[in-house]
């Protein structure tokens, strides 16, 4: 199955939207701007992920790609973690100083061998994060959680843990069902 690359050239804005029970699987209308459009499905629900030229017509989203990281010896993405975090009220600074707290704590942890990838996104309206993580596979990543050692026991780690102005936070676990690009019209794969 095809995953998106979160850093492609040319993206200019990012669509995330989440729901329960099974996703819709036909493909988007065609859309001017609209670059891919990528199903994902797990235990909790679904989410999709679509990459835009340009921003697309406002509707609550929308995120921008501010910062990622990836593995130089990445192995191919078995699933995706979409960490979403919610905050009390718009501030971009805060946003980023969250996000770069993370880094921190990364920076201070082993990594764990199922890790690929993180891609941090804010949302348009200045409330969210979210986190695009690539995984080996689901278990890799439930492993990592339960690991001491892994970011969550670093100090800066409890730090974004309890940032303020933050008032929760989600972790799924998903796979692809359905990709479509339109500079390569593979349709779903």
């Amino acid at each position: 199955m095809t995953f998106p690359d979160p850093g492609r050239a040319g993206v200019a804005a990012v669509r995330i939207r989440q729901g329960d029970g099974s996703p819709e699987l036909s493909a988007p209308a065609p859309a001017a701007g609209r670059l891919s459009h990528t199903v994902f499905t797990g235990d909790e629900g679904w989410f999709t992920y679509e990459q835009w030229a340009h921003e697309p017509e406002p509707d609550g989203s929308e995120f921008h790609l501010y910062r990622s990281t990836r593995r130089p010896d990445a192995p191919p993405a078995g699933c995706v973690v979409l960490v979403s975090v919610a905050f009390d009220s718009p501030d971009e600074a805060r946003l980023k100083a969250w996000v770069d707290t993370i880094f921190e704590a990364l920076a201070d942890s082993r990594p764990h061998p199922g890790g690929i990838s993180a891609h941090f996104h804010f949302s348009a309206d200045g409330t969210r994060v979210a986190n695009y993580a690539e995984w080996v596979s689901e278990a890799a990543h439930l492993d990592a959680l339960g690991e001491t050692g892994f970011v969550g026991s670093s100090p800066k780690f409890q730090v974004a843990q309890a940032f303020p102005g933050l008032v929760g936070s989600t972790v799924r676990r998903y796979r692809p069902i359905g990709h479509l690009d339109v500079a390569d019209r593979t349709g779903t794969d």
